[in-house]
């Protein structure tokens, strides 16, 4: 499990918005300095499975099979679809007799655009499992238990 802490900002009915904290994975990293991501901190909606309070630091984790899965999917599955229209409009462009640079482009945006869409369609089914998204595993501190002096 890949898990990080956040705070949560807000409570909308059964989820909460919670933001992320820098990672303690960029205290290592040797670009920390001049990373752009380091310095943001994120903000996920996550089902409130433990009832958490605004104000609360929470962990939440995500599996890292899902996590690595996504990852190929969002970053490796568009190139390999824009690499392969190429190939294809090469081929393509030999068989019709036509400019093969003009026809390794088009056929390559559009089998680029076909990965998007693809990807539109996995994330609209995605939603409808919770597999894919974050889980709140624990309470680390409650506002509660820091306004009396508590430890966290």
């Amino acid at each position: 499990m890949i898990s990080e802490q956040g705070i949560v900002e807000e409570i909308r009915k059964n989820t909460a918005i919670i933001k992320v904290v820098r990672s303690s994975s960029c205290k290592h990293c040797a670009e920390k300095d001049s990373c752009s991501v380091a310095e943001r901190n994120m903000l996920i909606e996550v089902k409130n499975s433990l009832n958490a309070k605004e104000g609360d630091m929470i962990e939440v984790s995500v599996p890292e099979g899902t996590f690595v899965k996504l990852s190929l999917m969002v970053y490796i599955f568009p190139v390999a679809a824009l690499m392969a229209g190429a190939f294809l409009g090469n081929f393509l462009s030999m068989l019709f007799n036509t400019d093969p640079s003009a026809t390794a482009a088009i056929t390559a945006a559009i089998f680029l655009a076909a990965s998007f869409l693809c990807l539109k369609v996995f994330d609209k089914k995605k939603a409808t499992g919770d597999k894919y998204y974050p889980r709140m595993t624990r309470i680390v501190s409650s506002e509660k238990n820091l306004q009396s002096g508590g430890s966290i």
